[in-house]
């Protein structure tokens, strides 16, 4: 060790403190073992709270208050044209995000975590060396890797700060409102970003290079927001892709190919939103034992152990569903395993939603993976105009649905597109965890008048007892 050098020990080093650091980290300390979280950012929160999840919700809640004032005028209030406050936009996401992350640290002053700002880099199945850090290394006994994943940019570009071709880290920033906005990338990122900015008043074109919007998800559910999204978007070219960027002091010049007319066109910003790579890169597991699969994910079993017995990995760099609530789940896992607990990943049913409006979720198996693995399933499907809520609401483009096994009648999946599904796909998701029956949710008593009373009534007609739609009398 060089001379001046500072050296730390600990139990358990987290390198990353997003949700899935920050979760393996906390539930540690709770055990009792010493915890050092390190990580490049000031604060606890990862992508999820500064980058993503958090800060695109706050502009989407806007931007669905800007959507529902101008559909109240058809229910007799009228409001002003919007006024748009771009600093006050920003301020009140900082403000969200402040306190946000300030209650992380607070929990983590309070569990006795440890927490190193600056970058790790493994030096060995036991050591990291810090840069950008005042501690120079740390020794551990176990770690937990939780470095999460970066946006992928379009071929020969790069995110730089200021350029017109943008991330979704610089879509949030919320530098201005562009005239002319082009989306790349039809999934749920691309989708969220693109309504924000159609609301706040720009021209929104989506270029997607498969035939559909949120490929994977199945395409009922999509419908309802395909019909609102053709309405808000200019322009929505499926099957249709971009051949090249080129940013000038104009704008960015794109070359486009597919079903489209003008193949040249110059947008103000471009928004790329391709997906997301494993940020495994640059942190020294070469002098590891840990194993990266071809995409550079970390390889990891059910209790996330790579093939590094110290090491275990957590969230997006160890593949599966992009999801912080999954990497949430993963990290307490990784904690209990290195403590000696039981523990293990065998969530049935890992709820996904797109935050647009209408909103859609969904949980455990599809209609979609059903098709593919030939797989019988039953399927039942209640419509939101039927919905006294819904209608109340002036959203009755909604839908519910439930799979079914068709031998046992346990519930297999639950989908819903509609108003505030963020909350609904939790009765799905226990129901599918607890292998309930058709007849466990449709016999369970939901408030009326409620969106939830969507899902007892899908339940219902398996059993053909629903009331607000004709039964076919099908039984699960």
């Amino acid at each position: 060790m060089v001379m001046g050098e500072l050296m730390q020990e600990t139990e358990l080093l987290v390198i990353g403190s997003g949700p899935g650091g920050y979760a393996a980290a906390f539930r540690a300390a709770d055990m009792g073992m010493e915890v050092t979280m390190v990580d490049t950012a000031q604060r606890p929160g990862g992508v999820c709270l500064f980058k993503g999840c958090i800060p695109s919700k706050t502009f989407l809640y806007l931007a669905e208050l800007i959507y529902d004032a101008d559909k109240a005028a058809s229910m007799g209030i009228s409001f002003g044209k919007p006024q748009i406050d771009l600093a006050g936009l920003r301020d009140w996401k900082a403000r969200v995000i402040d306190k946000m992350a300030n209650g992380l640290v607070s929990l983590s002053d309070r569990r006795g975590v440890q927490l190193i700002n600056g970058r790790a880099e493994f030096e060995g199945s036991d050591t990291v060396r810090l840069f950008d850090s005042e501690v120079s290394r740390i020794k551990f006994r176990h770690a937990v890797l939780a470095t999460g994943s970066r946006p992928i940019p379009f071929p020969s570009t790069e995110f730089k700060a200021g350029s017109k071709i943008m991330s979704s880290t610089g879509a949030l920033a919320l530098a201005d409102i562009p005239d002319k906005l082009l989306v790349l990338g039809g999934g749920y990122v691309g989708l969220e970003l693109g309504t924000v900015y159609a609301a706040l008043g720009s021209r929104v074109t989506l270029v997607e290079f498969m035939d559909r919007l949120l490929p994977g998800v199945d395409q009922d559910l999509v419908q309802p927001l395909n019909k609102k999204l053709k309405a808000i978007f200019e322009h929505i070219h499926l099957k249709t892709k971009v051949v090249s960027l080129a940013e000038n002091d104009n704008g960015v010049d794109v070359t486009l190919e597919g079903d489209v007319d003008n193949p040249q066109q110059t947008f103000d910003r471009v928004l790329v939103a391709i997906g997301r790579s494993p940020a495994s890169q640059g942190i020294g597991l070469e002098n590891t034992k840990v194993k990266l699969d071809d995409k550079g994910f970390v390889i990891v079993d059910e209790q996330m152990r790579t093939s590094d017995e110290k090491i275990l990995a957590v969230g997006d760099i160890a593949g599966g569903m992009m999801l912080a609530h999954k990497a949430t789940r993963e990290g307490k896992i990784a904690a209990e395993v290195i403590a000696g607990e039981p523990s293990a990943f065998d969530v049935q049913a890992i709820p996904a939603v797109v935050y647009t409006d209408p909103q859609i979720a969904w949980c455990g198996l599809t209609e979609e993976e059903a098709r593919r693995e030939g797989r019988p399933v039953n399927v039942q499907r209640f419509p939101w105009k039927f919905s006294g809520r819904a209608t109340t609401m002036g959203a009755p483009e909604g839908l519910t649905k439930i799979l079914v096994d068709p031998d046992s009648g346990r519930i297999l999946g639950v989908g819903i597109a509609g108003r505030d599904t963020e909350g609904l796909i939790s009765e799905g998701v226990l129901a599918v965890e607890m292998g309930a029956l058709a007849e466990d949710m449709a016999l369970s008593v939901h408030p009326h008048p409620t969106l939830s009373e969507t899902e007892g009534e899908a339940a219902e007609i398996f059993l053909g007892t629903a009331t607000h739609i004709m039964p076919k009398m099908i039984k699960a």
